[in-house]
């Protein structure tokens, strides 16, 4: 059961409570200390030795002074205490249910919304041949085909879980290991190409450049998820039971790639800044515009995964809101900044949808077309769309007949 007394709120019994006394009377600061041997009802790891006492007002509590905690194994645990009492293990749990409860919402709602846009990113880069022509686009592309699949199968992780069966829950939780890999295995990539645009400013060919990266970025993860992978059915998710397994192919993996992307941001502000520098026109600038290039680059490295490492302390509640919230929307941000401000893309949305369905002038395939101005009679000209010929002459038409020229 849940430990709810206030100071304790994420501390959950693990095992059966074990009573020792002597003739009913009590007994402490014993010379030589008593082992106590306990067996875990749930295999984990985060777990403390303590024994109850009782409080002002009848009420019990959990304390672990005098007792030292000595993990036997993922299911034992030895305590080494020096009174007798009631004894037990006791589960460390992160946060309280309440919090709990609330991140598992964020994580939810944050990747569905993701899916959304990402998919939206996809068929945009995907849809308009242009868009997709040089590396970084490419590159762009299949990140986001990474953050998606990542995200799809965290929402689908519970319900296929749920049917209890030992083969589909090893393929979704080898299948997830491949995406989240996946996707760090692309930021690691963005970081390597922005190295070489930004930093290696002379041409560098590499031959067959996109599918030496799709080799490392798919490839490499595919071999590492499928090679013996372990045992990952549990009672609600399906993910990495194996301990050793997780910390190697997981935790070291995206550690080393935050590290190097970290390193690289750095390099690239720099050089970024000293571009600025030797620009004339550089003071037209402005901060905001800066700032976006900063945030930019952050979202494509996924350096927001690096507060994971740091939910520890006092501010690990805090930290592990905030780290559930950004990497939730991870896609988001990549829409956002790569998708929707992107002059570019927004350019061929005007054209290929039909949004006010007049474009810019340097676009092939437009022409000039005659406009009354309807209210002041003047004429202009401005170039629109060929297949919005409709819906233009349509709305003048319209207009000619609510609006007569004075």
């Amino acid at each position: 059961p849940l430990i709810t007394n206030g100071t304790q709120s994420s501390l959950i019994l693990n095992s059966f409570i074990v009573s020792a006394s002597i003739n009913n009377s009590h007994v402490s600061n014993l010379k030589e200390r008593v082992l106590v041997t306990l067996k875990h009802q749930e295999a984990v790891s985060l777990l403390t030795s303590s024994f109850h006492q009782m409080l002002s007002g009848g009420q019990g509590g959990w304390n672990g002074t005098g007792c030292e905690t000595r993990t036997i194994s993922s299911s034992r645990t030895s305590c080494l205490c020096d009174h007798l009492t009631h004894f037990a293990v006791l589960l460390v749990t992160p946060v309280s249910d309440a919090d709990g409860q609330m991140l598992t919402v964020i994580s939810y709602v944050g990747c569905g919304i993701s899916s959304i846009f990402l998919g939206i990113t996809l068929l945009t880069y995907l849809a308009f041949e242009k868009l997709r022509r040089d590396y970084p686009s490419k590159i762009l592309i299949n990140l986001s085909a990474a953050l998606l699949g990542l995200s799809m199968l965290f929402l689908l992780d519970s319900w296929l879980s749920s049917f209890s069966n030992y083969g589909l829950c090893i393929a979704t939780a080898a299948s997830l290991h491949y995406f989240l890999l996946a996707s760090f295995m692309w930021m690691g990539l963005e970081a390597v190409h922005m190295y070489l645009a930004l930093v290696k400013v002379f041409n560098l060919y590499v031959p067959s450049y996109m599918l030496k990266l799709c080799a490392v970025g798919w490839g490499e993860n595919f071999v590492d998820s499928s090679l013996q992978y372990p045992g990952s059915a549990c009672s609600d998710c399906c993910w990495v039971q194996h301990k050793t397994f997780f910390y190697v192919t997981v935790i070291a993996v995206v550690l080393l790639i935050l590290l190097f992307n970290i390193s690289i941001f750095v390099v690239v502000l720099i050089q970024l800044r000293r571009m600025r520098a030797n620009k004339l026109s550089a003071g037209g600038r402005s901060s905001l515009q800066d700032w976006r290039a900063v945030v930019g680059l952050t979202v494509l490295l996924g350096l927001t995964w690096a507060m994971g490492f740091f939910s520890f302390g006092p501010g690990r509640v805090a930290l592990m809101y905030l780290f559930t919230i950004f990497n939730s929307l991870h896609g988001l941000f990549v829409f956002l900044f790569h998708c929707l401000m992107k002059e570019t893309v927004r350019n061929h949305w005007r054209i290929h949808l039909c949004w006010g369905c007049f474009r810019h002038s340097d676009y092939s395939g437009s022409y000039s077309g005659l406009w009354f101005n309807i209210r002041s009679g003047k004429r202009s000209y401005l170039n629109y769309n060929s297949h919005c010929d409709l819906f233009v002459y349509s709305n003048i038409f319209i207009m000619y007949f609510r609006y007569p020229a004075a």
